[in-house]
């Protein structure tokens, strides 16, 4: 018997969890485990540990599935990413960081950087091509009008993975430094100023009570109301 530790991190972002059930199958270069449950409630910010019994050693963990099922309600979950310790106490991480939504599974490789070469494992070569086919089915370009740049293939961003979107969170996150800069700005004395600048030095003084703060985890170095990434 070969028992597995495996860790599940949920994002931190607001709505990351999920009451769905959700499953994992790991992925050896011998053979893979059983699909196990997980949890039926994620919280945001918060992992999940669980024990993965398997009959024989998986050998090195190359992939693992994560499974998603709708219980009643669709209830999407981001996953940031997911840990997995062997019984040697090898450590494999498996990054995500994205949305599942539906019923769905998602592959994820070994985070360790590899080139197409790299891939020995038959499993591996598949993995590889079906993600490659996906994502020139994702992104596929039109002509807009004749002259103009090459556009996404898509009538709507609707039609986008919620993956590819600007999301709703993120929208909300820029209302709310955009509120705070100019709240900033107001309480300086910017917004109502009425006369001209006396120096350089006195928009200096104005400008650098913005600077050097860290907004919702994006560094502001200039007054515009803009994160740097």
């Amino acid at each position: 018997m070969a028992v597995y530790k495996v860790t599940v991190a949920t994002g931190d972002m607001v709505e990351a969890g999920t009451n769905n059930s959700i499953s994992i199958t790991l992925v050896g270069s011998y053979g893979e485990s059983r699909q196990t449950t997980i949890s039926f409630l994620f919280l945001p910010g918060k992992e999940r540990t669980l024990s993965v019994h398997c009959g024989q050693d998986l050998g090195p963990i190359v992939l693992i599935r994560l499974h998603k099922w709708r219980l009643f309600l669709e209830d999407a979950w981001f996953c940031k990413d997911v840990r997995v310790t062997a019984p040697n106490g090898t450590l494999y991480r498996f990054p995500c960081y994205q949305w599942l939504e539906g019923v769905t599974t998602v592959e994820l490789r070994e985070g360790s950087g590899k080139k197409l070469v790299d891939d020995k494992l038959q499993i591996l070569k598949e993995h590889r091509r079906r993600e490659l086919a996906a994502r020139q089915e994702a992104y596929r370009w039109k002509n807009f009008a004749q002259g103009w740049p090459h556009c996404l293939n898509v009538d709507s961003i609707f039609e986008l993975d919620s993956n590819i979107q600007f999301s709703r969170i993120r929208a909300n996150n820029f209302t709310g430094f955009l509120i705070y800069q100019g709240a900033s700005h107001f309480l300086s004395g910017f917004l109502l100023r009425r006369t001209s600048w006396n120096s350089l030095d006195e928009m200096r003084t104005i400008f650098s009570r913005t600077q050097g703060r860290d907004i919702g985890g994006c560094l502001v170095c200039c007054p515009l109301p803009f994160p740097l990434h």
